[in-house]
């Protein structure tokens, strides 16, 4: 009885996490798809240009060290040290702050440096804009990784949100204003210079900082708001500051390796089309990044599977590191197969969706864009995400099983191959930005690939791959030809917005069906999950 409550702990984490991911990704839709249109072909590679920088930065600050605060927590709280849980996280938020305060410099410094190196020079003025946002989150993943290491989701899940808010309102707001009026803009000394799509993607991302300011605000006042009711009495003695930290950081530098190499293969990626577009076939800086952006545009939808499956990610460790400290090894096992067989039923229609609408997607979300150009992008992207999804879970199981060094060897040997992919192909004219997602299909597949692969000889109880992946992607395939056949069928009669959107509603209603008919969901499964047993009912899951 007291296992199955912890494995509904560990889903009902899951859930409140997906809520709140759910609700972040409306808003992200909100925000990202009508300023990618405000911004342009050209702005949105401004604007993701200086992302990718962001993300660098913000990956080796905050990629390990909320794993490593959120597992040690774990361990503390399921052995009942009140005391040590408390010392980690003062070491943690003081490691954090020193960390976010060097990226923000380095990114404040060092933008046009930077920049100019991607191929990019124009979207300096983004990149400085989204300094400060590098301290934000930094302080802002220190507050969560300790209420997740509790098992308290509920923080991470609002501070998302506020977060994405403060995106959709001040980026759009500004992205808008900054562009229209791009002489008073200039007129600041941070953006002296600047032309008007510059500063319009410099406008937009400001959201992304203010976001970040108001959800670390929150976050804040909730922590303190929460101490001062925590009334338990610890007769642990903690340990030495000096001790926690070198725990945290023998904990930290491996995952942050393996963190930091996707990002970096991004930044890198970046520099590697824009500057082969120039070189290779002469293109200007300016067409070179409105190729990116239309590459760009593409990604976010691409990221949406596996934004919702990172509260599986984010639980997962933590629950499987408390199962390893108690020793209940079976636990362990059972909660990583579970995840991985949820996660799927998810990842699976949402990537054979993306691509098997992935012209009439573009061409309804961005009517500016180059549909013949984004399209195929999409179409290689969308089977792509699974093997994302895949690959971020199976990284999670083997750092929760203490296997920490293997997905840094596992990506480092995609990120090479993608390099190396995206670095012939885009030279080539008739291929040109469309190697770069065949880059990332090879990254990612091989990754996903050797991981299933280590998991199987590196644990004990290893998951059943047949019952994880078959079911899920035989509904998946024929949801996915359902979808092509009636958007097809009914574009000439309707358009292409209605007939997109029949098609989707017609593949989630074939999905349900298979799913159901397949048995590719147990009662089981649905028993982890909060009010599982009436959803089986209602079904007549058996």
């Amino acid at each position: 009885m007291a296992n199955e409550q912890k494995k509904s702990t560990f889903f009902g984490g899951v859930a409140i996490l997906a809520m709140g991911v759910v609700v972040v990704k409306i808003i992200g839709a909100l925000y990202k798809i009508p300023l990618a249109n405000i911004l342009g072909e050209e702005g949105n590679g401004y604007f993701m240009s200086a992302y990718s920088i962001y993300s660098v930065l913000l990956t080796i600050s905050t990629g390990g060290l909320p794993v490593a605060l959120s597992k040690s927590v774990s361990e503390a709280h399921a052995l009942g040290r009140v005391n040590q849980e408390r010392q980690i996280f003062r070491v943690g938020f003081a490691s954090f702050f020193c960390l976010g305060l060097v990226s923000c410099l380095i990114m404040l410094f060092g933008a046009g440096a930077i920049t100019e190196l991607q191929g990019n020079s124009g979207a300096k003025y983004a990149a400085l804009t989204l300094a400060p946002a590098v301290f934000f989150v930094c302080c802002v993943s220190s507050i969560r990784g300790y209420a997740q290491g509790q098992g308290n989701m509920v923080p991470t899940s609002v501070s998302q949100i506020i977060e994405a808010l403060g995106k959709l309102v001040i980026g759009l707001a500004c992205a808008s204003l900054f562009f229209q009026f791009a002489d008073k803009a200039a007129a600041f000394p941070l953006y002296a210079g600047g032309e008007p799509l510059q500063l319009s993607a410099a406008g937009a991302i400001l959201g992304v900082t203010v976001g970040s300011g108001l959800s670390l605000a929150y976050l804040v006042v909730s922590h303190t708001r929460r101490s001062r009711l925590d009334t338990r009495k610890g007769s642990d003695r903690a340990e030495e500051g000096g001790a926690i930290l070198k725990k945290l950081v023998q904990v930290a530098i491996p995952i942050t390796i393996s963190a930091s190499v996707v990002p970096i293969v991004n930044f890198i990626d970046s520099a590697i089309v824009q500057n082969r577009l120039q070189d290779a076939l002469a293109l200007a800086e300016r067409e070179a990044s409105s190729l990116y952006g239309n590459y760009s545009a593409v990604t976010n939808l691409y990221a949406l599977p596996s934004a919702l499956i990172a509260p599986f990610t984010a639980a997962l460790i933590p629950a499987i590191a408390a199962a390893t400290a108690r020793r209940q090894e079976k636990e362990a096992a059972h909660v990583s197969e579970s995840a991985l067989r949820v996660a799927m039923l998810l990842a699976c229609p949402m990537g054979f969706g993306l691509s098997a609408l992935s012209t009439p997607i573009v061409q309804m979300l961005y009517p500016g864009y180059r549909a013949e150009i984004a399209g195929p992008i999409l179409m290689i992207l969308g089977i792509t995400s699974i093997a994302t999804c895949v690959m971020l879970l199976c990284n999670s199981i083997l750092q929760a099983s203490n296997f920490v060094n293997l997905p840094i060897l596992v990506i480092a040997v995609g990120g090479v191959l993608k390099l190396v992919v995206n670095y012939v192909l885009v030279g080539i004219e008739s291929i040109n930005v469309l190697g770069a997602a065949v880059g990332t299909a090879c990254c990612f597949g091989t990754a996903a690939i050797l991981d299933l692969l280590l998991i199987r000889r590196a644990l004990p109880s290893p998951p059943s791959y047949r019952r994880v992946f078959v079911k899920p992607l035989i509904a998946s395939a024929v949801m996915g030809l359902g979808a092509w056949a009636v958007q097809g069928l009914f574009a000439p009669i309707v358009g292409n917005t209605l007939s997109t959107i029949l098609g989707v509603m017609t593949g989630v209603v074939i999905y349900l069906a298979l799913v159901l008919a397949l048995r590719a969901i147990s009662k089981e499964d649905l028993s982890l999950m909060p009010k599982g047993d009436k959803i089986a009912k209602i079904l007549k899951i058996q």
